[in-house]
């Protein structure tokens, strides 16, 4: 029993050590070549690797090197391979992010997690929301909002206050981050297939950036968001750790 290993790290000094560990246990192969992209690291790493590796037809497992590792399996450096080939997989399709600035230009980007709108300066954000080219609330006074997958939803989303998603369920979680007015508003839950898109209001005077998994966009004036589900990233688990386990167990802590 063998599989062609392509290992992955983040610079930080005890995922740098398990690399070298594992590559004198396991051997190391270029992405391309791999069964197995085994990614070592914490959540952020994870999405870069993911984002990194989505034309590439290897799964991505993880071990966790860094600090709450939700999308990670426990760092075990022994049964490696045979953990592997046990391991369950789960596939997320993507967020796509398409953002007009205030100079005209369009940006465009791809989340795992979320996209996020988030107020740049001392002001809270204005803005208007449409689901599927109706306004659905013509104006949020807010510190941000957020759209998220079911994947993203333990991440900056639960931090918000905003729902748990199971995964599978074709739902997407719009989350205000302390809104202001309306001010009893807790979001919205979408259909997966649904368009939304924020319109800036008062840009100039209440300025706001975008960010999708981390990837920031400034002075936006609009962002349109959809799943991408031409894009398949496959996460493999550990047999009973999966993220459907995981987004259970986070709701009974």
């Amino acid at each position: 029993m063998s599989r062609n290993i392509a290992f992955v790290a983040s610079d930080t000094e005890v995922a740098q050590a398990a690399l070298t560990e594992l590559v004198t246990l396991y051997g190391n192969v270029a992405p391309i070549d791999a069964d197995v992209i085994v990614a070592l690291g914490g959540d952020g790493f994870m999405l870069q690797a993911l984002h990194e590796t989505q034309a590439l037809p290897a799964p991505v497992y993880g071990m966790n090197c860094g600090t709450v590792g939700f999308l990670m399996n426990e760092y075990l450096v022994d049964g490696l391979v045979e953990r592997l080939f046990a391991a369950e997989e789960e596939v997320i399709n993507p967020l796509a992010m398409r953002a007009e600035c205030r100079d005209g230009s369009m940006h465009e980007a791809l989340a795992i997690n979320e996209v996020s709108l988030l107020r740049a300066g001392p002001q809270a954000a204005k803005l208007q929301i449409s689901v599927d080219g109706r306004v659905r609330l013509e104006e949020l006074v807010c510190d941000g909002a957020l759209l998220c997958t079911p994947a993203g939803s333990t991440a900056y989303n639960y931090s918000a206050h905003g729902p748990i998603l199971p995964i599978g369920s074709d739902v997407l979680a719009l989350t205000a981050m302390s809104a202001f007015r309306p001010r009893r508003w807790r979001g919205a839950l979408l259909p997966k297939n649904a368009v939304v898109r924020f319109d800036v209001l008062q840009g100039e005077k209440r300025p706001v950036m975008a960010e999708a998994d981390s990837r920031s966009v400034r002075d936006v004036v609009s962002v349109e968001i959809h799943s991408e589900d031409s894009i398949k990233h496959r996460i493999l688990f550990d047999p009973g750790h999966g993220l459907e386990e995981r987004l259970i167990r986070e709701q009974f802590v």
